[in-house]
């Protein structure tokens, strides 16, 4: 038997003011990994512009849109064209004054096949998110495509464990993570490179604690602060793809532009899992103080 080889493109963009300019870098992008035999296409988190989350502005809610509207139209059209399954990510406008970080996944044929809401929303200097974005509401709900079943999350959501089991549990086949993250400019080089590095070892650690495949796509490319263009972001880029034990199946640069297009194996997967059989072992039921905010050993009932 033949083994499940998705052929999957990632694309690590830097992004400017011009929206349509970033669209359109995209669209030709994805384009050409499709010409190049993709099947499957991942865009960085909040890919239409520049990340907006470095200030707290209410006139930024303007660049929000409706799930289905004239963006998802935008980016079904090339998923038909191109015959491709595509992973975006979008600024939702779900009613006046009531909005989310969401990935839209369309299938081969334009169709929206599903949609995730970012669960967990990061607040620090630089990535005001709460301002902008609710909690999702969907919950960890891997999206059926005419490849498999995605297990898409957002970003900050790539941090938690929690979110990547309940993932694989529900049957997910990869792992997907759009991302926007980068320096603090006021950080030591050091501490700058261990923050990289974390965040590295935590998503291939979702690969080895699951057994599956992980793509983790980021943005590239300084972004002034919108209040003293000295200031800003510097985002990492090093989108890469991971194998089920965590393996490099792909690892893109630190600060440059790049397009990618990895095999992965997705039988893989049952062949790890019957190595390392995890899933099997765990303790389901010792597990229960896994839903307390703080385990207080002090706490008299």
């Amino acid at each position: 038997m033949q083994n499940k080889i998705i052929k999957a493109g990632i694309i690590q963009q830097h992004n400017t003011a011009d929206i349509t300019d970033n669209r359109n870098r995209l669209s030709e992008k994805i384009k050409t990994l499709a010409q190049q035999g993709a099947e499957l296409v991942v865009l960085q988190e909040l890919h239409d512009c520049m990340y907006f989350c470095q200030t707290e502005d209410v006139g930024t809610f303007d660049l929000a849109t409706t799930i289905p509207g004239e963006v998802t139209d935008f980016y079904s059209q090339i998923a038909a064209t191109c015959h491709t399954v595509l992973v975006t990510s979008l600024f939702e406008r779900r009613q006046p004054g009531l909005y989310h970080n969401t990935a839209v996944v369309f299938e081969k044929d334009g169709s929206i096949a599903g949609t995730y809401r970012k669960m967990h929303i990061p607040d620090d200097p630089g990535y005001y998110e709460k301002f902008y974005f609710a909690p999702g509401d969907i919950g960890f709900e891997p999206i059926q495509t005419s490849i498999g079943k995605l297990g898409v999350m957002v970003c900050w959501d790539q941090w938690y464990p929690e979110g990547a089991r309940i993932m694989a549990l529900k049957g997910a086949e990869l792992l997907i993570y759009p991302t926007a993250i980068g320096y603090d400019a006021n950080d030591s080089r050091e501490e700058q490179q261990r923050q990289r590095e974390a965040w590295i070892t935590i998503q291939r650690s979702h690969a080895v604690a699951n057994g599956v495949p992980v793509i983790s796509v980021n943005r590239t490319g300084f972004e002034p602060h919108p209040d003293n263009p000295a200031q800003g972001i510097q985002f990492w880029g090093s989108s890469f793809v991971a194998g089920p034990q965590g393996e490099y199946l792909c690892q893109c640069s630190q600060e440059k532009e790049e397009t990618a297009i990895v095999d992965i194996d997705i039988d893989r997967s049952e062949t790890v899992r019957r190595w390392w059989p995890y899933l099997r072992d765990r303790r389901i039921d010792a597990y229960s103080d896994i839903l307390q905010r703080c385990i207080d050993k002090t706490r008299h009932n």
